[in-house]
């Protein structure tokens, strides 16, 4: 179960060093946007949910430059940041709010665009539920997550340390696509791809994940500093994993998308033919 306080403290507190650190969640942001490309869909008022410091935000304002966009996230300094990009033309409006109580009006929005942020939901049946409240008829909801491979290495090695979780919980997907459909979501679409970044040492990988501020926020794990003794352990386990000189760290990477509506959803490539599966557009894995 997530600690939701835990997260939202460390993402707060991550704020300001978010961007530097956060390569991953820009290119699989960008990657997820990139759909968006097959799809017709002119939105009024569009939702980056889980926005944090306003990359899709910035993102979505160049694609969709009459719309309105709203960037929502739970750590208030996280959403101020996304105020202060001076090269954006026009910036987006900022709402601090949890993904799983929505401050909006039934069927007020035309696209929810959530990147790597629906991890930190509690409760992802209901979560989708809140999303597919919010959306208009012909709504689309697109988002990326991670899956239960995500950061392996370090459940793996920690594992030989001790007996308490390390790594946040992640959902499979076909568990996402089951809780999609248990929404009433219409045609979801769910596919995946293995990211591994590398490192020379595990000193930056940690502070990577810092940096963003995805710490452990595991309600079950283990309270209080950790010491010399047992970090060290944790280092030297995870040394196991090295090849050709450095250190992975793997992500898997879930996208997801659907649709609120009873009607089958219309794309358009680039040849003008219609009906294509989102999926087929999946980049291969990096």
């Amino acid at each position: 179960m997530i600690d939701k306080l835990q997260a939202r403290l460390s993402f707060s507190k991550a704020a300001d060093s978010y961007d530097e650190a956060a390569a991953l969640q820009r290119e699989i942001g960008q990657r997820m946007l990139e759909r968006l490309d097959y799809v017709k869909l002119k939105p009024e008022v569009i939702v980056d949910v889980g926005s944090g410091t306003g990359f899709c935000s910035g993102q979505l304002i160049k694609r969709y430059p009459k719309s309105q966009v709203i960037a929502l996230d739970f750590a208030l300094p996280m959403v101020m940041k996304s105020r202060t990009h001076r090269h954006w033309l026009k910036r987006p409006h900022g709402l601090c709010a949890d993904l799983e109580q929505l401050p909006l009006a039934d069927h007020s929005v035309d696209l929810i665009v959530s990147n790597a942020a629906i991890q930190w939901s509690t409760d992802l049946p209901s979560t989708f539920a809140e999303f597919k409240r919010v959306l208009k008829p012909n709504g689309l909801l697109m988002f990326t997550t991670f899956g239960p491979d995500t950061l392996k290495e370090i459940r793996q090695a920690w594992a030989e340390v001790d007996d308490k979780p390390h790594v946040s919980p992640f959902v499979d997907m076909h568990d996402v696509g089951d809780a999609l459909l248990g929404a009433r979501f219409a045609d979801p679409v769910i596919d995946m791809e293995m990211i591994t970044m590398t490192y020379s040492q595990l000193r930056p990988l940690m502070a990577d994940i810092k940096a963003i501020g995805a710490h452990n926020a595991n309600s079950e794990r283990r309270k209080g500093l950790t010491g010399k003794k047992r970090m060290h352990a944790f280092t030297q386990a995870y040394e196991q994993f090295r090849s050709s000189g450095v250190l992975p760290s793997t992500w898997e990477v879930i996208y997801g998308h659907a649709w609120v509506t009873d009607e089958i959803p219309q794309y358009q490539d680039d040849q003008g033919a219609t009906r294509i599966n989102v999926s087929a557009v999946r980049r291969s894995s990096t």
